[in-house]
């Protein structure tokens, strides 16, 4: 018997998360480098990552830590140039994965997905311009 229906919210969950990819990252590990070709972005399923610039040079620079619920790789889906930093696993990790171009393939029949993401980037575009202000 297939789940009852919980609302729109959930349908888009739902099929968001069928376009995904279970990934795991032993701690430690880099799930993306700084300067790699961006083709895609992550949603933590369980774990801890830091968000790094510079990670091997002279000025290392931590932007975040992200946990369960958090998502980063994100600009990828939007421009497709090289990352811009380097994400590690602080410790073991699982996140869902998916490729750019199925995000920009359902974004294109369900916009809200992309809405619900300005917030965050929003907020993350604040926090950085906060730290190169002060």
């Amino acid at each position: 018997m297939p789940a009852p229906n919980t609302g729109a919210k959930s349908n888009t969950i739902v099929r968001f998360l069928e376009h995904c990819h279970k990934k795991s990252f032993p701690a430690k590990s880099v799930i993306i480098k700084e300067g790699d070709q961006a083709a895609g972005f992550f949603v933590i399923n369980s774990g801890k990552v830091e968000v790094v610039q510079d990670v091997d040079g002279s000025n290392p620079q931590q932007l975040a830590t992200l946990s369960a619920g958090d998502f980063f790789g994100e600009m990828a889906l939007f421009e497709g140039f090289p990352r811009n930093a380097t994400v590690r696993a602080m410790e073991d990790t699982e996140c869902m994965a998916m490729t750019r171009w199925d995000f920009t393939a359902e974004m294109k029949t369900h916009p809200e997905i992309a809405v619900g993401m300005v917030p965050v980037l929003v907020r993350r575009l604040r926090e950085v311009e906060t730290k190169h202000t002060h």
